[in-house]
C-alpha cells in the first residue's frame, strides 16, 4: 500500500503538479508527462532501490559483516571508473551521442571485470578466502577512486559537471527501455537469490559450521558474489552511484523482523524500493523546477539514520 501511495505521489508531483483528473482526463501534455517521464522513472527507481537493498542483505549475511554493502567487493567502483572513463574519452573525441549509448554498457562491463579480478585475487588452493575478497575489494575501491579523480582532472567543465552528477545518482532522462532491462535482471535474479535464504541462515553460524551442515560454501560464495556483481553493475550502469540503500535497509529490517533471511530478503527489496522512490520524490520537489541528485538525498537521509541505529544498538547491548 505504501509503495502504491508513493508511486501515485511520484506521478502527480514534480516541476509540474498534476491532479488525478489531469491524468485521466485525456490531456495530451499530462499523458506524455506521466507515461513518458514520471511513470518509467518511478518504476526504475523502485527496481533500483529494491535490488540494491536485497543485494546489501545478501552481502551482509554472506560475509557476516553488518557494515558490508554491495559496493564492498569493488563492483560499484569498477562500474563508475569504466563509465567515467568512457564519458571522458568520448567527449574528448567529440562523440557526444556515444556517451548515452555506450556508458551503461561500459559501466556494466567494468563492474563485472573488477568483480572477476577480485575473485581471482581471493582464490586460494582451498577456495575463495572471504577475508582476502574484502581486502581486495577495499584496495580496488581506492584505486578506482584515484582513477576517477584523475579522469575528472582531464575533463572539461561540462564533462566534469555531468560526471559529478552521474556519480551522485542520475535518473534524469530515463525511459521504458531502462525499465525493461532492469526488470529482466530482477525477474532472473530475485527468485534465484531467494532460493539461498536458508543457506545464508546457515552461513550466519560460521563457514565451518555451515560446511558441517552440508553447505558447499565455496560454490555459494562464488555464485552469490557473481550475482551481486550482475545486479549492482546493472543498477549502477543505468542510474549511477547510489549509496546507503544497500547498507541501511537490511539493518532496519533486521531490527524490526529479525535476521531470518527468508523474511529479510523480500522485505529488504520492498523497503529499498519505497525508500529510493521517496528519495527520488524529494529530489524532484525540494528545489523544483531544478533537481537534486538522488544519491545526495539518500546520503543525507541514510547517514543520520545509520548513526541512530548504531546508537540504539549500543544502548541495547549496554
Amino acid at each position: 500500500m505504501m509503495l502504491l501511495m508513493l508511486t501515485m505521489a511520484s506521478v502527480q508531483w514534480g516541476a509540474v503538479s498534476l491532479s488525478l483528473g489531469d491524468v485521466w482526463s485525456g490531456d495530451e501534455v499530462a499523458r506524455r508527462i506521466v507515461l513518458e517521464i514520471r511513470l518509467p522513472r518511478a518504476l526504475l527507481v523502485m527496481l533500483a532501490g529494491g535490488l540494491l537493498a536485497i543485494t546489501g542483505a545478501v552481502v551482509q549475511s554472506l560475509f557476516r559483516n553488518p557494515l558490508a554493502d554491495p559496493g564492498l567487493i569493488g563492483v560499484s567502483a569498477g562500474a563508475a571508473l569504466a563509465a567515467v572513463g568512457w564519458q571522458v574519452a568520448v567527449t574528448l573525441l567529440g562523440g557526444g551521442l556515444l556517451v548515452s549509448l555506450g556508458m551503461p554498457l561500459a559501466a556494466f562491463l567494468g563492474g563485472m571485470l573488477v568483480t572477476l579480478l577480485v575473485m581471482r585475487i581471493a582464490q586460494t588452493t582451498e577456495g575463495i578466502s572471504s577475508i582476502t575478497l574484502l581486502l581486495a575489494g577495499v584496495a580496488i575501491n581506492a584505486m578506482a577512486g584515484a582513477g576517477i579523480a584523475g579522469l575528472k582532472y582531464l575533463s572539461d567543465s561540462m564533462t566534469l559537471r555531468q560526471v559529478t552528477f552521474w556519480l551522485m545518482g542520475n535518473v534524469q532522462g530515463v525511459g521504458w527501455w531502462h525499465v525493461v532491462l532492469l526488470t529482466i535482471v530482477a525477474v532472473v535474479c530475485i527468485p534465484w537469490v531467494l532460493r539461498f535464504a536458508s543457506v545464508l541462515n546457515l552461513l550466519l553460524l560460521g563457514e565451518q559450521q555451515a560446511q558441517l551442515l552440508g553447505v558447499d560454501t565455496q560454490k555459494t560464495y562464488r555464485q552469490l558474489v557473481l550475482m551481486t556483481a550482475l545486479v549492482v553493475g546493472s543498477v549502477v550502469s543505468l542510474v549511477g552511484m547510489i549509496g546507503f540503500v544497500g547498507l541501511v535497509v537490511p539493518h532496519v529490517i533486521r531490527l524490526l523482523f529479525g535476521p531470518d533471511n527468508r523474511q529479510l530478503l523480500p522485505l529488504s527489496f520492498l523497503l529499498g524500493a519505497g525508500l529510493l522512490l521517496f528519495a527520488d520524490l524529494l529530489s524532484r520537489t525540494l528545489v523544483a523546477p531544478a533537481e537534486l541528485p538522488i544519491g545526495l538525498i539518500t546520503a543525507l537521509v541514510g547517514s543520520p539514520v545509520f548513526l541512530l541505529m548504531i546508537r540504539a544498538g549500543r544502548r541495547r547491548a549496554g
